[in-house]
């Protein structure tokens, strides 16, 4: 993956925009850290900053987002959002960045059919349920047990709507250790 970076062309404006989208634990953060380090120029957006907590995460409302960022960064070459704050249960403070060269999108939800023709590269990370759910506990702690399977209802739920894996440029396994 790391060698196409540099065959990529852009579609949104001046950058390359990747996304990583597959299960929760499947390895999705891991994958954009490694390609962000590939290529100084880039950033990340993690599809958890744009959720807005636990009751909207995979909405209409997450796919505007997505949209105007993309907007943003093809018509401006900057980077506008206004990032969740988990711990405080509220947004934070909106954040602005120029865009870079590749601009990572990560998350559940990152390859929705709706910015695709902005996309460079999707990539799609599978994982088992069971190992999926494990990395994500013991990740972010005993204390999102309790929301994960109403999300994981509506992460499959999602994919199929969106084809997510079948659109995917490529698969990638995220079996192994984490």
């Amino acid at each position: 993956i790391k060698e196409l970076l540099p065959k990529l062309t852009p579609k949104c404006g001046q950058s390359v925009v990747i996304t990583i989208d597959g299960p929760a634990g499947s390895g999705k953060t891991t994958l954009a850290k490694e390609l962000a380090q590939a290529d100084g120029n880039s950033y990340t957006v993690h599809m958890d900053d744009l959720y807005e907590g636990w009751a909207q995460t995979l909405t209409p409302k997450l796919t505007e987002k997505l949209l105007k960022l993309l907007a943003e960064v093809r018509d401006e070459n900057l980077i506008r959002f206004t990032p969740f704050n988990w711990v405080e249960n509220k947004m934070a403070a909106e954040m602005e960045h120029p865009a870079p060269r590749f601009l990572i999108l990560e998350g559940v939800g990152s390859a929705q059919s709706a910015i695709r023709e902005f996309v460079s590269l999707s990539l799609w990370i599978e994982v088992l349920p069971d190992r999926g759910l494990e990395r994500v506990i013991a990740r972010d702690g005993a204390g999102v047990a309790q929301f994960m399977p109403a999300f994981l209802l509506l992460q499959d739920a999602h994919f199929e709507k969106e084809a997510s894996k079948k659109s995917a440029d490529y698969r990638l396994s995220g079996l192994g250790t984490v």
